[in-house]
């Protein structure tokens, strides 16, 4: 790794430190809008059900002239295009806002830790790749689907429009190669970033269990992204509740203390407290009894007195 100088390290971080927080949070905000959004628009989508797929299949004839029960889905899809267009367009340039806050975690990372450059591009590729198929996909659909109820309603021609080539090369980018090259810069930038100290283990942890989610979807990553976005944009803009990690202000990696180490801070701290205090805590020993006086010449101390039990009769 080159050389780097810490004080201009420090001043180009200070002041693009601010925007990633703003790109963060921004971008978090238009993927929870456009997931809002396209869910609204399609909660009321008519859904072609298994009883009236069958009993097209079991009219005479071939079943590829028959009418497809995808109809109305298409219908209702091309009534909304403009609102579903939308919405992937927000959600592309919160990706494309993704890839820039991903880039300037990874550049602050590669002046603390050496890190393969090429590493560096990508979250860009990941995020414009997913994006790019986000679009390509929504406006390719429409298109499609403009064709087939320009013409007849077939099953066949229904199969045409969901598997012309430019969706599935949509698909290849939009479900295969952007998440999968996305996931590994995410988990690359949040794993690197937690070891010099750039971010929290808690937010360390969550960006690599977003980078799994992205390659095995089971669990609500938009949920999790979204979160993520909005508490590295409090974390830029300062509103971290423990404040700024140390790393940022030192230009050095500052990695955190293991389990033990913290363990042993605690216990250090303790017995300075204790002493500090000089052991207040401790209560002091009991002291012993006074010695009797010794009796008077001619006096002879009272015996005790025992106390006898009472037999029950």
């Amino acid at each position: 790794m080159a050389t780097v100088d810490t004080e201009k390290q420090l001043a180009w971080e200070a002041r693009q430190r601010p925007r990633a927080g703003i790109a963060a949070i921004v971008a978090a905000l238009l993927m929870l809008g456009s997931d809002i959004w396209s869910q609204m628009v399609s909660r009321d989508a008519p859904a072609a059900g298994f009883l009236e797929s069958f009993r097209t299949a079991l009219q005479p004839g071939p079943v590829r002239d028959a009418p497809s029960a995808l109809t109305s889905y298409f219908q209702f899809v091309q009534d909304h295009s403009t609102s579903l267009i939308a919405a992937t367009l927000l959600n592309a340039v919160g990706l494309l806002l993704l890839a820039w806050v991903l880039t300037f975690l990874v550049m602050s990372i590669r002046a603390r830790r050496p890190i393969a450059r090429p590493l560096l591009y990508m979250p860009v590729i990941g995020a414009v790749l997913t994006a790019l198929g986000t679009v390509m996909f929504s406006v390719a659909y429409n298109n499609a689907i403009g064709d087939f109820l320009a013409g007849p309603h077939t099953v066949d021609r229904a199969y045409d429009a969901s598997s012309a080539s430019t969706l599935l090369t949509a698909q290849v980018f939009r479900d295969l190669l952007g998440p999968l090259v996305l996931a590994a810069g995410w988990v690359v930038a949040s794993l690197n970033a937690m070891r010099v100290g750039l971010l929290t283990r808690f937010m360390g942890i969550i960006g690599v269990i977003i980078g799994v989610l992205h390659v095995i979807p089971l669990g609500p990553r938009p949920v999790v992204e979204i979160f993520w976005l909005g508490a590295f944009g409090a974390l830029c803009l300062g509103y971290w509740p423990s404040g700024l990690p140390a790393a940022w202000r030192t230009g050095q990696a500052e990695p955190w203390p293991s389990q033990a180490q913290v363990a042993q801070q605690r216990r250090e701290a303790a017995e300075a407290r204790r002493a500090a205090r000089g052991g207040g805590a401790r209560r002091a020993p009991a002291t012993p009894p006074a010695p009797t006086e010794p009796a008077e010449s001619g006096t002879q101390p009272a015996p005790a007195r025992t106390k006898r039990k009472r037999k029950r009769r």
